[in-house]
This record gives structure tokens, C-alpha cells and sequence, in this order.
């Protein structure tokens, strides 16, 4: 048996449509449960930002999570499969009309992703005052917290609807099929045979 970390959200829902389309049966959460159990899996709905950490200390053997957390994270976990669902970037917003400057002595950067951050600043050379934020980030610019902010944007309303605009992205984030190490090993032919089946659906949609 495969234990599977989901995140919880479209995201879960989307990959159990997957399973339920390749098994041909129903896979669904029961109300405010979470744990789902079926004769070859046991799903785990975790938060998108744990379950990595599930997989990575092998509390599950798969999960699903975006790009980004993941390059935020930087947990040891095999990347085996795209799932091309979730796709969003992560990109610099500032307020309307600013344009980005980065050869200013210093820049103060607002996010919730500071490892991305402070990683796209050093590769540049620049000396960025990263601050962490858990949420509205699109405030920081607006009452001068920060001259940017760093976050995920998928079409950019959030952003303008405060008065911000992308000026520059920094990386393509989509959904990512994840596998912890020691379970590739141990149960090889059981991941490599959902890897498989998944690839295939995720070719199929494609075409």
C-alpha cells in the first residue's frame, strides 16, 4: 500500500479525479476527514506547505505539491512527474507605473517565499532586505514596508485590484509528483506503476 500526501483544496481534488479516472472507482474524502483508505492507498490531506515534510520523513511515500514550495523548502525528495495542473509563477509585483530598479543601494523585498527571494537577489548581486510576511502582501508597498513584493500570481487580478503590476517573474510553478527516497527503493515497482499510469493521463491530456 502507497500512502499519498494531498494537499488540501482543488488541488487534492483534482489529483483523486486523476486516480478515479486511471482505477476507474470513486475517491473522496469523507466530510472533515483525513485520512481516505482503499484497498491499494491510504491519502493524507495535509496543508500544501506540509507535504513535503510528510514525504520527506517518509510519513507518506508520494505526495502532490507545488514547485514552489518545494524550491522554497528545499527538502531531499525525488521530483518524479510534472502534473501541468496549478500553474502559476512566481513574479515581483510593485505599485502601478514603478519600474524596477534594481542598481538602488538597497531593496526591501515583501514575501511569504523568502528562501526564492533571497536565492533571485544573491544570483544577481544584490543586496535585498527580504521581510517575511504570512499574508497580504500586497499591502507592503502601499504603506511602505517594502519597495516589492515577491508572490505567486496566477492571473494578476489580486495584484491589480491593489493597485500593484508584475514587473519581472522569476519562475514557472506548477503541481509536482513527489516521492520520498528510502520508498522509491523499497516499493519501486508500486511507485513506478502509479509514476506510469499518471504520465500517461497527464500525455493524454496533452495531445
Amino acid at each position: 500500500m502507497l500512502t499519498v500526501a494531498l494537499p488540501k483544496g482543488r488541488i487534492a481534488e483534482e489529483t483523486l479525479e486523476i486516480f478515479a479516472n486511471i482505477f476507474g472507482d470513486t475517491f473522496a474524502f469523507d466530510d472533515r476527514k483525513l485520512i481516505l483508505e482503499t484497498e491499494k492507498f491510504k491519502f493524507l490531506l495535509v496543508r500544501n506547505q506540509d507535504v513535503a515534510t510528510y514525504v520527506y520523513h517518509q510519513a507518506a511515500d508520494i505526495g502532490v505539491v507545488g514547485l514552489d514550495t518545494l524550491e522554497e523548502q528545499g527538502l531531499d525528495v525525488i521530483r518524479l512527474l510534472d502534473l501541468r495542473r496549478g500553474i502559476c509563477k512566481v513574479a515581483i509585483g510593485m505599485k502601478k507605473g514603478e519600474k524596477l530598479d534594481l542598481s538602488k543601494p538597497e531593496i526591501k523585498v515583501a514575501t511569504k517565499m523568502v528562501n526564492i527571494t533571497k536565492r533571485y537577489f544573491a544570483d544577481r548581486a544584490i543586496a535585498a532586505d527580504v521581510i517575511k510576511l504570512y499574508g497580504s502582501i500586497e499591502l507592503a508597498p502601499l504603506v511602505g514596508l517594502a519597495d516589492m513584493i515577491v508572490d505567486i500570481v496566477e492571473t494578476g487580478t489580486t495584484m491589480k485590484q491593489n493597485g500593484l503590476e508584475v514587473v519581472e517573474d522569476i519562475m514557472e510553478s506548477s503541481t509536482y509528483l513527489i516521492a520520498n527516497k528510502n520508498s522509491f527503493f523499497e516499493k519501486k515497482s508500486e511507485v513506478l506503476d502509479i509514476y506510469e499510469k499518471i504520465e500517461k493521463v497527464i500525455k493524454s491530456e496533452q495531445r
